[in-house]
């Protein structure tokens, strides 16, 4: 295969267990389908293959983006700030979408991090089942534990499928879920300094 080709030939595709593919069968029979008809014959195979995809967090330690710290940060010593950061997760309880926007903000101690890695800590974390309270202090716990910060806040506000799409079916409505840690939390000047840059 020349060099061309090696570049533009597709990655093979995830084969997915037939265990896997019944079971969605099954749910698809369950709801009142039939999983044999034209349009849903490659459905069980593809669900299979998007749920490894949204739950790739579980083979992903969060902390290994934050162990590459820079020290020359030219005195710097304020906040930093990611401003809405959007992500999607899934609900643990009825594995509906979770569709929103984080902020993170830390205040250094000795040492700063790529301002991506902070992006890539509430990615690998959102990659699996969730309940956003928890998602929120995942985020915020890691940040602390591995960076040794002044401070910590994360605030999260997100839109819950299983609230629009079945239940009340109430469209629209936003939750927010927040963690401060450090000067965040003991000082109030400090918190109201990083809700304000973040806009709430």
């Amino acid at each position: 295969m020349s060099e061309i080709q090696q570049a533009t030939a597709r990655p093979e595709k995830l084969v997915v267990p037939d265990e896997v593919q019944d079971a969605i069968r099954t749910l698809l029979r369950w709801a009142g389908e039939d999983p044999e008809r034209e349009g849903l014959r490659e459905t069980p195979a593809r669900v299979g293959r998007a749920w490894r995809e949204y739950c790739e967090g579980y083979n992903e330690d969060p902390a290994y983006h934050l162990s590459r710290i820079f020290h020359e940060v030219g005195g710097y010593d304020e906040i930093v700030l990611l401003k809405d950061i959007p992500f999607q997760s899934h609900c643990e309880h009825h594995m509906a979408p979770i569709v929103g926007k984080a902020h993170i903000a830390y205040l250094p101690g000795n040492y700063v991090v790529g301002i991506s890695k902070l992006a890539r800590v509430l990615e690998a974390f959102a990659r699996r089942l969730q309940v956003q309270e928890r998602l929120t202090a995942q985020v915020a716990d890691c940040i602390w534990e591995h960076l040794h910060p002044r401070g910590v806040a994360v605030v999260i506000e997100a839109a819950h499928g299983c609230m629009s799409g079945r239940g009340v079916r109430t469209h629209g409505v936003i939750t927010k879920t927040s963690r401060m840690m450090g000067v965040f939390r003991d000082d109030e000047k400090s918190r109201k300094e990083v809700l304000g840059m973040m806009g709430l």
